[in-house]
């Protein structure tokens, strides 16, 4: 699954360490999400989503195109 993790956290001057406190998991799941080796649950996607205030969809992206 693709993801703008690590974009948006850059742009707020975030490490790896501090997203990873704000959604209440290791800094290891935060990279293997921004590398997308992992996966996130539905519960973690929308609590990263509250955090950015955006809308699931413009963080991670399933990459399943129709047609």
């Amino acid at each position: 699954m693709k993801n703008r993790l690590k974009v948006l956290r850059a742009e707020r001057d975030w490490t790896q360490a501090d997203l990873a406190e704000a959604l209440d998991v290791s800094r290891q799941t935060i990279n293997a999400i921004e590398k997308g080796k992992f996966d996130p649950s539905l519960p973690l996607a929308f609590k990263a989503a509250r955090l950015f205030a955006m809308p699931i969809e413009e963080i991670f992206d399933d990459e399943y195109e129709e047609g």
